[in-house]
Formats: C-alpha cells, sequence, structure tokens
C-alpha cells in the first residue's frame, strides 16, 4: 500500500508546486498559489514521514514541533523590515540541512556509493555549504552585524579562485576514490570559506540579487539531496527553486545592467573611494527643505502624481499612511500611481509586498518598464525612502559605482518631493544628486510621521478621506 500512496502524494506535491509557482507570478492569484504550495508541501512531507524506513517517530516530532514553534513566531511576529533577514536565515537553515544530510549520508554509505550517487552528494554538500556560511552574511549585512560596502582584499578574486578549485578537485578525489577520511572535512571547510568569500565583496545595493542567487543554491542543493536519498519530491521542489531563483537574478541583474560576474566578485568596492569623495563634497552643497503644510499645498494642485517607495517606507511602516494621502489626492480628482524599481528595498518584491498589504490596488503599481516614460508628465513624483534607484548619477557619471544602473526617471518630474530622515546615503554608499536639483523639495523625519502630517494637512484643507 505505502508503495503506491508515497509516489502519488509526491506527484500531488510536485504538481501543486508547479501551479502554485505558476500563480505567485500575479499578485491577484499569489494568495491562491501559495495556498497550493502550503498544501503541496504537506503532502511531501506526509509521504515522507509514512516511509517504511522510518521505525521511530519520536525525535522527528520533537523536531517538528520545535520548528513549527519557531516558524509559527517568526511568521507572526517579525515586522516586514526584517522579512530579508529571515529569508537570508531560510536560505541559511535551508543549505545547512541538505549539507548535514550529504555528511550524514556519505559517512554512512562511502564505500557502497555510486558514481552518480556520489557525485549528486558532493554537489549538495559544496552548495549546501556554500549556501549555508553565503547567507549568514547576507543576513550580516542586512542585519547591519556586518558593513554593507564591500570588503575587499589584494588577491581576492584569486583567493576565491584557488578555494573553488580546491572544493572541486577535492570533491572529485572523493568521487574517484570515497573513503570517510580526512578529506570530506576538508571538502566542507574549503566550501563553507569559499561561500564567506563569495558575499563579503558585495556591497548592499546589489543584495537583493544576492538572496534570489543564494536560493537558486539553496535549490539546486535540494534537488541534489533528492537523487541521493531518491526523493522525488524533494527533486522536484529542488529543481523549482533552483531554476526560478537562478532566472529571477539574471532579470534583476539585466534591470540594474550588471552581470554576474560583477555582482559576485566586482560589487562597489573598486569605487568605493570615488564614491566616498563625492560625498564629503556633497555635504557642502544646499538642498531645498520643507515641511508638510507646503508640500500639501502643492499636492493638493497636482492633477497627476507619483510614489515612489523604498526601505526608508517600509522602516517606517508608513505604507497604510501613504496610501491614505493617495486615497484623499483621488478623492480630489488627481490620478495616482506607484513607480517600482526591480531592486528597491532589500529583497526581490519587497515593496510589491509592502503595498499589497496596505491594500494598494493592483493595477496602481508600475514597475520601472511601465511608468519610467511618465515621470515627465507627472506633477508630482513623491519618493518615500528611496535612494540608490532615483539617482540620476546612474546615467550621468562615469565615475559613480551605479553608473549604468537603469533607475527611475525621477528627475524629470516637474516637482519633486523626497521624504528622508537626513542626508545619508543609500545602500551603494553614494550621494544622490536628485536632492540637491531646483525642484526637489526635502521633507525631513521619519516617513509615516511625516505621511501623518500630510494626511492632515490635506483634510484640513476641505478634502475627505475615501
Amino acid at each position: 500500500m505505502r508503495d503506491i500512496v508515497i509516489p502519488l502524494l509526491y506527484l500531488a506535491s510536485g504538481t501543486l508546486f508547479i501551479l502554485g509557482l505558476r500563480g505567485m507570478a500575479h499578485p491577484r492569484s499569489a494568495r491562491q498559489g501559495l495556498l497550493l504550495t502550503v498544501v503541496g508541501m504537506a503532502a511531501a512531507v506526509a509521504g515522507t514521514l509514512i516511509n517504511k524506513e522510518i521505525v521511530d517517530f519520536r525525535w522527528i516530532l520533537l523536531a517538528v514541533v520545535i520548528g513549527s514553534v519557531i516558524g509559527g513566531a517568526m511568521a507572526k511576529y517579525m515586522p516586514m523590515t526584517a522579512m530579508p533577514e529571515r529569508i537570508a536565515l531560510s536560505h541559511a537553515f535551508g543549505a545547512l540541512a541538505a549539507g548535514l544530510v550529504g555528511t550524514a549520508e556519505y559517512y554512512e554509505h562511502a564505500a557502497s556509493l555510486s558514481t552518480f550517487i556520489a557525485t549528486a552528494l558532493m554537489c549538495e554538500v559544496v552548495l549546501g555549504f556554500v549556501t549555508f556560511t553565503g547567507s549568514l552574511m547576507a543576513f550580516g549585512k542586512l542585519k547591519g552585524i556586518l558593513p554593507g560596502r564591500p570588503t575587499v582584499f589584494a588577491g581576492q578574486q584569486l583567493v576565491n579562485l584557488v578555494l573553488f578549485t580546491a572544493a572541486a578537485l577535492v570533491a572529485l578525489w572523493l568521487i574517484v576514490a570515497p573513503s570517510a577520511d580526512a578529506r570530506f572535512p576538508l571538502l566542507i571547510a574549503a566550501s563553507a570559506l569559499f561561500g564567506i568569500l563569495l558575499v563579503v565583496p558585495i556591497g548592499g545595493a546589489d543584495m537583493p540579487t544576492v538572496i534570489s542567487l543564494l536560493n537558486s543554491y539553496a535549490g539546486l542543493s535540494g534537488a541534489a539531496m533528492g537523487l541521493v536519498l531518491d526523493n522525488k519530491a524533494l527533486i522536484v521542489a529542488g529543481a523549482l527553486d533552483g531554476a526560478s531563483g537562478f532566472l529571477l537574478s539574471v532579470m534583476m541583474s539585466r534591470a540594474m545592467n550588471r552581470s554576474f560576474r560583477n555582482v559576485l566578485f566586482g560589487a562597489f568596492g573598486q569605487v568605493e573611494t570615488t564614491a566616498a569623495a563625492g560625498e564629503n563634497d556633497a555635504q557642502d552643497r544646499p538642498v531645498r527643505s520643507t515641511g508638510p503644510d507646503e508640500a500639501a499645498m502643492i499636492l493638493e494642485t497636482a492633477r497627476d502624481v507619483i510614489i515612489v517607495p523604498g526601505y526608508g517606507l517600509a522602516v517606517a511602516q508608513a505604507q497604510h499612511r501613504i496610501k491614505e494621502v493617495a486615497e484623499i489626492l483621488e478623492r480630489k480628482g488627481a490620478r495616482v500611481r506607484y513607480a517600482i524599481h526591480p531592486v528597491a528595498g532589500r529583497m526581490p518584491g519587497h515593496m510589491n509586498v509592502l503595498l499589497a498589504e496596505a491594500d494598494v490596488p493592483y493595477d496602481r503599481i508600475l514597475d520601472m518598464d511601465q511608468i519610467n516614460s511618465d515621470f515627465p508628465q507627472a506633477d508630482v513624483a513623491l519618493v518615500v525612502g528611496a535612494n540608490d534607484v532615483t539617482n540620476p548619477a546612474a546615467r550621468t557619471r562615469e565615475d559613480s559605482p551605479i553608473y549604468g544602473m537603469p533607475v527611475l526617471d525621477v528627475a524629470s518630474a516637474r516637482t519633486i518631493m523626497v521624504v528622508k530622515r537626513g542626508m545619508s546615503t543609500g545602500f551603494a554608499g553614494v550621494d544622490n544628486e536628485l536632492y540637491y536639483l531646483d525642484k526637489t523639495l526635502m521633507l525631513f523625519g521619519d516617513a509615516k510621521d511625516v505621511a501623518s502630517h500630510l494626511v492632515r494637512e490635506l483634510e484640513s484643507a476641505g478634502l475627505e478621506r475615501v
């Protein structure tokens, strides 16, 4: 009976994963797609738990309880601002699980492994430990524990190449002559160190791409684990995760006009000195600041408003208040839309999720390619916490580390308002030329507080909230 039920459960699981992934491709069907994947994962877990090789459930059930408590608490209490860090940790834990399972399988069956299974196991272990340490480094950068800027040293790429070559050669040696000796710990150490050195030279502005790439590595490690364990659900889930993460990384790199080689090895480190110099020069440049009362008067007369959300909006949890501003302006007859850069925030889709949480209509949320040509006709571009993705230096300054990266054409709007706590730089560590334009007004303060003041000023002017 088990021989029939288990394959059916795995088939149902793989099918639900594919349908769920397709559903998550559009905001309107994303919730249904997510539910399908949850059911698919439940089917995969059920199929695994009824396997005849499991003879004692005590430790398994204990792990299920502990994991469920931790996961439930994280889902309930972790704010959206910490979601990128949580995802990086999830990648780390998943990759560590794959690496540890591969380690256990190798030490238990080293002498009897076929060449194919041994190859899959080596891929599982290398990718698992590379992703584990790399994801921890990404978590540290996103959390602020590690420097957000690139950490580089002379000969770093050569060291990375030597480590990767060493790991590959040791893995090949273990495939040809498997034995539970000191070579395997050496493989783990080389892979783990390579994962660290792979991520530390990457700047914060590239971190969304790095997260999606680590997601791909974790998926490929899981697929390799499925081959080692002969688990069809793991193979399907890992292949879907690996392929989707890789394609997302490619699309994001193209959106940033950056190559994988640049993201993984170049980052922003080579031009950090130049950027810092520009930063110091900018400190003496004047900016025009204003208050919510004057900003509300300008918005009151605007007919076309484009809101550009960024990480500052996420930090302040200002999405609901910004939506209220938009609703008041729409009540008055203005056209209000949201412009989303592919790497706004700290992970792919970060801003889309925040706005969806505030029930912003999907048809108001437009990608950069859809809305960039509309900025010259916009009466007001309201930038809320976005920095590097609006910097015109990406088009005009060849010495800038973000030169060539496609940005939102905010500088073309008739009036620009920037809501920001201060004049600090973004993840790339470069000053934003947008702030010094004559038509730019800076609204300094917490994004949620500024938005609340705007709501009050607009309402006091006789406008009604929807």
